[in-house]
C-alpha cells in the first residue's frame, strides 16, 4: 500500500517536473524588459522670429509614451512599440499582446549590443557563456523527457532498475536546470552586460536612456520543475531500491 501512495506521488511530481520544464523552455518570456528614450529637456528654449512655442506640460510628456519592449527566452528575442499608461510592466504583458513583433533567434545574441562592438572579447566570452547556458538546458529538458518514459516503461514490469535509472535522469535534469537558473541571473544581475548598454545607449543614442527589466513566467517556471526534478527523482530512487528488496 506504502509503495502504491509514494508511486502515486512520486509519478504526479515527475509529471509536474516535466510540465514545468518544458513551459519553461519553450516559452520565450525568461526576460521582460522596456526601453524609454527621455529626450525633452526642462531647460530654457531659445526662439527666433517666425518660431511657435507649443508647451505640452511635462505631465502630458510624461503619460503614454511610445516605448520598446522586448522578451526572450531560450529560441527568440522579440521587440515591439507600444503605449504603456501603467509603471507596472507585469501588469502591462498580461493585459496587451500586439500582432505584429520582430523576433530573432535568441541563441545567436547572448546580449543586446549594437553591431559594431560584436566583435570584442566581451562578446565572444558571452557567446561562450551562453553557449554552455543553452546545452545546460537542453541537458536538462533531455533528461526530464527521457526519464519520463523510462519511467512509464518500469511501470507495467515493476523493474526497479528502470525506477533508477528514471529517477536518476530526473536528478541530473533538476542539477541542470538549476544550473541554468543560476547562470540566468548572474548574467542579468552579477555581470556587467546590462550597465554596458545603458551606457552604449546614454552615450551614443540618446542620453536620458532608461530601460526596466524583470524576470518573465518562463523564469519563474524553472525553478519549480527543478524543486518537482529533485522530489520525484529521489522519491522514484527510494521505490527502486524497495522493489529490488522485495523481489529478491
Amino acid at each position: 500500500m506504502k509503495l502504491h501512495v509514494a508511486l502515486f506521488f512520486a509519478g504526479l511530481f515527475g509529471a509536474l517536473a516535466t510540465l514545468f520544464i518544458v513551459l519553461s523552455f519553450g516559452t520565450d518570456y525568461w526576460l521582460l524588459a522596456s526601453e524609454t528614450c527621455n529626450s525633452h529637456s526642462n531647460g530654457p528654449v531659445t526662439l527666433e522670429r517666425g518660431d511657435v512655442a507649443v508647451n505640452q506640460g511635462q505631465d502630458q510628456v510624461s503619460d503614454d509614451q511610445n516605448i520598446t519592449f522586448y522578451h526572450e527566452g531560450f529560441f527568440w528575442r522579440c521587440t515591439f512599440n507600444d503605449i504603456m499608461n501603467d509603471d507596472n510592466l507585469w501588469k502591462f504583458w498580461f493585459e496587451n499582446q500586439p500582432h505584429a513583433r520582430v523576433c530573432k533567434p535568441a541563441y545567436l545574441l547572448p546580449f543586446p549590443i549594437p553591431d559594431q562592438i560584436y566583435n570584442t572579447t566581451s562578446y565572444q566570452t558571452a557567446i561562450i557563456y551562453r553557449g554552455f547556458w543553452s546545452v545546460s538546458m537542453l541537458v536538462g529538458v533531455a533528461a526530464v523527457v527521457a526519464g519520463g518514459f523510462i519511467i512509464i516503461c518500469a511501470a507495467p514490469f515493476a523493474s526497479h532498475r528502470l525506477y533508477k535509472a528514471g529517477g536518476g535522469l530526473y536528478l541530473i535534469s533538476g542539477f541542470f536546470l538549476l544550473i541554468v537558473t543560476v547562470m540566468y541571473v548572474i548574467w542579468i544581475d552579477v555581470l556587467d552586460v546590462i550597465s554596458s548598454y545603458e551606457e552604449y545607449q546614454k552615450s551614443n543614442k540618446c542620453s536620458g536612456f532608461e530601460l526596466n527589466m524583470t524576470y518573465g513566467l518562463s523564469f519563474m517556471f524553472a525553478p519549480v520543475g527543478v524543486f518537482f526534478c529533485f522530489l520525484s527523482g529521489l522519491l522514484f530512487l527510494v521505490i527502486g531500491r524497495t522493489v529490488q528488496q522485495h523481489y529478491d
